[in-house]
Protein backbone atom coordinates (compact mmCIF):
# COMPACT_ATOMS: atom_id res chain seq x y z
CA UNK A 1 0.00 0.00 0.00
CA UNK A 2 1.38 3.36 -1.06
CA UNK A 3 0.70 6.34 1.18
CA UNK A 4 -0.43 9.57 -0.41
CA UNK A 5 1.47 12.56 1.02
CA UNK A 6 -1.17 14.93 -0.30
CA UNK A 7 -2.63 17.02 2.56
CA UNK A 8 -6.28 16.49 3.37
CA UNK A 9 -8.87 18.87 2.02
CA UNK A 10 -9.79 19.80 5.60
CA UNK A 11 -6.16 20.71 6.30
CA UNK A 12 -5.93 22.90 3.22
CA UNK A 13 -9.26 24.60 3.98
CA UNK A 14 -8.25 25.17 7.61
CA UNK A 15 -5.03 26.78 6.45
CA UNK A 16 -7.10 28.89 4.08
CA UNK A 17 -9.24 30.12 6.98
CA UNK A 18 -6.10 31.05 8.94
CA UNK A 19 -4.67 32.84 5.89
CA UNK A 20 -7.99 34.67 5.47
CA UNK A 21 -7.92 35.82 9.09
CA UNK A 22 -4.34 37.05 8.63
CA UNK A 23 -5.38 38.77 5.40
CA UNK A 24 -8.18 40.49 7.30
CA UNK A 25 -5.69 41.77 9.88
CA UNK A 26 -3.64 43.25 7.04
CA UNK A 27 -6.71 44.77 5.38
CA UNK A 28 -7.91 46.25 8.67
CA UNK A 29 -4.49 47.79 9.34
CA UNK A 30 -4.41 49.16 5.78
CA UNK A 31 -7.87 50.67 6.21
CA UNK A 32 -7.11 52.26 9.58
CA UNK A 33 -3.56 53.45 8.83
CA UNK A 34 -3.64 54.28 5.12
CA UNK A 35 -7.02 54.34 3.38
CA UNK A 36 -9.21 56.03 6.01
CA UNK A 37 -6.73 58.84 6.77
CA UNK A 38 -6.43 59.51 3.00
CA UNK A 39 -10.14 59.35 2.19
CA UNK A 40 -11.44 60.74 5.50
CA UNK A 41 -13.98 57.91 5.44
CA UNK A 42 -15.60 56.90 8.72
CA UNK A 43 -15.52 53.28 9.88
CA UNK A 44 -17.92 51.07 7.94
CA UNK A 45 -20.50 48.98 9.70
CA UNK A 46 -21.33 46.95 6.59
CA UNK A 47 -20.27 43.67 8.26
CA UNK A 48 -22.59 44.33 11.23
CA UNK A 49 -25.41 45.27 8.84
CA UNK A 50 -24.85 41.97 7.03
CA UNK A 51 -24.94 39.95 10.25
CA UNK A 52 -28.05 41.72 11.51
CA UNK A 53 -29.80 41.08 8.19
CA UNK A 54 -29.06 37.33 8.28
CA UNK A 55 -28.99 36.45 11.97
CA UNK A 56 -31.30 37.05 14.92
CA UNK A 57 -28.74 39.32 16.55
CA UNK A 58 -29.30 43.02 17.14
CA UNK A 59 -26.88 44.71 19.55
CA UNK A 60 -28.42 47.40 21.70
CA UNK A 61 -25.26 49.36 22.49
CA UNK A 62 -22.61 51.00 20.31
CA UNK A 63 -19.98 48.72 21.87
CA UNK A 64 -22.08 45.66 21.05
CA UNK A 65 -22.52 46.80 17.45
CA UNK A 66 -18.78 47.39 17.12
CA UNK A 67 -18.06 43.88 18.49
CA UNK A 68 -20.53 42.38 16.02
CA UNK A 69 -18.91 44.40 13.24
CA UNK A 70 -15.43 43.03 14.00
CA UNK A 71 -16.61 39.46 14.55
CA UNK A 72 -18.43 39.49 11.23
CA UNK A 73 -15.54 41.28 9.49
CA UNK A 74 -13.14 38.52 10.54
CA UNK A 75 -15.64 35.72 9.87
CA UNK A 76 -16.10 36.97 6.31
CA UNK A 77 -12.32 37.24 5.93
CA UNK A 78 -12.03 33.62 7.06
CA UNK A 79 -14.54 32.66 4.38
CA UNK A 80 -12.48 34.51 1.74
CA UNK A 81 -9.55 32.43 2.98
CA UNK A 82 -11.60 29.26 2.60
CA UNK A 83 -12.11 30.17 -1.05
CA UNK A 84 -8.34 30.52 -1.41
CA UNK A 85 -7.91 27.12 0.27
CA UNK A 86 -10.33 25.58 -2.25
CA UNK A 87 -8.31 27.08 -5.09
CA UNK A 88 -5.08 25.77 -3.53
CA UNK A 89 -6.57 22.30 -3.03
CA UNK A 90 -7.20 22.32 -6.76
CA UNK A 91 -3.62 23.28 -7.59
CA UNK A 92 -4.07 27.03 -8.07
CA UNK A 93 -1.44 29.18 -6.37
CA UNK A 94 0.14 32.61 -6.52
CA UNK A 95 -1.16 35.61 -8.40
CA UNK A 96 -3.45 33.51 -10.59
CA UNK A 97 -5.15 32.14 -7.46
CA UNK A 98 -5.38 35.57 -5.81
CA UNK A 99 -6.97 37.14 -8.89
CA UNK A 100 -9.32 34.22 -9.55
CA UNK A 101 -10.51 34.03 -5.95
CA UNK A 102 -10.83 37.81 -5.71
CA UNK A 103 -12.93 38.00 -8.89
CA UNK A 104 -15.27 35.22 -7.79
CA UNK A 105 -15.64 36.21 -4.14
CA UNK A 106 -15.81 39.97 -4.70
CA UNK A 107 -18.49 39.56 -7.35
CA UNK A 108 -20.46 37.28 -5.03
CA UNK A 109 -20.02 39.74 -2.16
CA UNK A 110 -21.40 42.66 -4.14
CA UNK A 111 -24.27 40.61 -5.61
CA UNK A 112 -25.28 39.12 -2.25
CA UNK A 113 -25.17 42.44 -0.41
CA UNK A 114 -27.08 44.12 -3.23
CA UNK A 115 -29.73 41.38 -3.20
CA UNK A 116 -30.07 41.80 0.57
CA UNK A 117 -30.60 45.53 0.08
CA UNK A 118 -27.39 46.43 1.91
CA UNK A 119 -25.41 47.73 -1.09
CA UNK A 120 -26.58 50.07 -3.83
CA UNK A 121 -23.61 49.93 -6.21
CA UNK A 122 -25.48 51.82 -8.93
CA UNK A 123 -25.30 54.82 -6.61
CA UNK A 124 -21.63 54.43 -5.70
CA UNK A 125 -19.16 57.05 -6.83
CA UNK A 126 -15.89 56.13 -8.50
CA UNK A 127 -14.24 56.77 -5.12
CA UNK A 128 -16.66 54.39 -3.36
CA UNK A 129 -15.84 51.67 -5.91
CA UNK A 130 -12.10 52.31 -5.63
CA UNK A 131 -12.17 52.13 -1.84
CA UNK A 132 -14.20 48.92 -1.81
CA UNK A 133 -12.11 47.18 -4.48
CA UNK A 134 -8.72 48.29 -3.12
CA UNK A 135 -9.49 47.41 0.50
CA UNK A 136 -10.75 43.95 -0.42
CA UNK A 137 -7.93 43.38 -2.93
CA UNK A 138 -5.42 44.12 -0.17
CA UNK A 139 -7.14 41.40 1.86
CA UNK A 140 -6.98 38.97 -1.08
CA UNK A 141 -3.29 39.68 -1.71
CA UNK A 142 -2.41 39.26 1.97
CA UNK A 143 -4.42 36.04 2.21
CA UNK A 144 -2.63 34.60 -0.80
CA UNK A 145 0.78 35.67 0.46
CA UNK A 146 0.24 34.17 3.92
CA UNK A 147 -1.13 30.93 2.50
CA UNK A 148 1.53 30.50 -0.19
CA UNK A 149 4.54 31.61 1.85
CA UNK A 150 3.68 30.43 5.36
CA UNK A 151 0.81 27.96 5.53
CA UNK A 152 0.91 26.05 2.25
CA UNK A 153 1.18 22.34 3.10
CA UNK A 154 2.90 21.72 -0.25
CA UNK A 155 5.87 23.81 1.00
CA UNK A 156 6.14 21.67 4.10
CA UNK A 157 6.27 18.29 2.39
Amino acid sequence: MQLDNKPSTASVLGRGVLAGLAGTVVMTAFQKLVEMPLTQREESYAPADFAEKLLPVHPTTPAGRQRLNYITHFALGGMWGTAYGIAAANGLRGQKAVNTVFAAVYTGDVLLNTTLGLYQPSEWTAEDWAIDVVDKYVQAQATGAVFDRVLDPARQS
